[in-house]
């Protein structure tokens, strides 16, 4: 808009009808630019409202009148206002969206704790990214707890964004965090999270009573009990990845049930847990599809099993660090949705990793 002004100022200037007053034209507009441009383009209106005033003054030979004189005057003094006021409010917005960032980190060590370097028979590591520029928190959730039927762990992913997908996200790991200690069977472990669900998604938002928790979460619980096993209790998720002797293998479900909040789609009760062979020295990978359906430049989405197996690292920090190198290389830093990723390493008696023990060098990943 003010540089639309500038030109229109120009035209009316260098036309038969120049005789019209254009003089508080020109001096809106450092004040229009102020409002959205910010302090460099409020300075660029006035000069522009400037060179237009000179230039005009010069075509017209008005050089001497009161008139072009009061003009310049005005304009000067309205584009210093205006500048002062447009780097006022872009500190003012800076320091405003600094605050809401700390309240994000905030929430996020909350409502996303880092997982403990120990639990149990395993070592573990969890990493967040969010999709969007400036997120801290999302809809993607995670959790490892270590309790006396060994050590649970969830990961899940909200459908939405914003608030709802949070509030939902919430829900589930606070439903999840209480289940795990006094539930014996995983399967009810899951039914505590989506009867917690249901819940949140009766309840209108305090600000805005239309608005509802909506959609579904696909959650996986996983337990790692004192034997070789794992086991899964899997609702709609994309499967976890185990690392054995160097190679990755889905563990997938044997029966697909549907996600958290899709109940009227069960044919029955859902079944018990399912379980896999989890040796010391493998690794458990639990993840949401943030990660498998990162796509590249040719449309390709991230090959997962391939990235495990080439991952060099001494610890599960390290591991994942390595993995999302991989994901940004993948996607030239362009992530598409949030990404969480939740790793397991199983130890012996011992509480060493054999893996990482038989491997020289930096490969491997040690549990001692």
């Amino acid at each position: 808009m003010p540089f639309a002004i500038a030109l229109l100022v120009v035209g009316i200037e260098l036309s038969p009808v120049h005789f019209l007053y254009t003089g508080p034209l020109l001096t809106a507009t450092p004040a229009l630019a102020a409002v959205t441009l910010g302090p460099q383009g409020t300075v660029s209106a006035a000069v522009l409202a400037l060179a237009v005033s000179v230039t005009t003054a010069t075509y017209n030979q008005a050089w001497g009148s009161q008139q072009v004189y009061s003009n310049l005057v005005a304009l000067l003094l309205v584009s210093v206002a205006s500048f002062l006021l447009s780097r006022g409010v872009r500190t003012r917005t800076r320091n405003e969206l600094n605050q809401v960032r700390r309240i994000a980190v905030a929430a996020q060590e909350v409502l996303l704790r880092p997982v403990p370097a120990r639990l149990g028979p395993v070592r573990a590591a969890s990493k967040y990214l969010a999709a969007e520029t400036g997120a801290q928190i999302g809809g993607d959730l995670y959790e490892a707890v270590q309790t006396r039927y060994g050590v649970r762990m969830i990961v899940g992913d909200v459908r939405g964004k914003g608030l709802p997908a949070v509030r939902a996200a919430a829900a589930v790991l606070g439903a999840f965090r209480e289940a795990v200690h006094y539930e014996n069977e995983l399967v009810e472990v899951m039914n505590h999270c989506a009867a917690a669900l249901q819940r949140e998604r009766a309840v209108p938002d305090a600000v805005d009573h239309d608005v509802l928790v909506e959609g579904f979460v696909t959650a996986l619980v996983a337990q790692v009990p004192d034997g070789p096993v794992v086991q899964l209790v899997n609702r709609g998720h994309p499967p976890p990845l185990v690392l054995s002797r160097g190679r990755a293998r889905a563990l997938m479900p044997s029966e697909p049930l549907p996600p958290l909040g899709l109940e009227d789609f069960l044919t029955g009760p859902p079944a018990g847990a399912e379980s896999y062979p989890f040796a010391p020295g493998d690794c458990l990978l639990l993840h949401t599809d943030g990660v498998t359906e990162a796509r590249n430049g040719d449309d390709e989405f991230f090959p997962l099993p391939e990235a495990m197996e080439a991952v060099h690292a001494r610890t599960p920090p390290e591991f994942l660090e390595q993995l999302h190198q991989g994901l940004i290389r993948h996607t030239q830093d362009r992530l598409a949705d949030d990404v969480a990723m939740l790793l397991a390493v199983r130890l012996d008696e011992a509480g060493r990793d054999p893996a990482a023990r038989n491997i020289p060098g930096p490969v491997g990943l040690i549990g001692s």
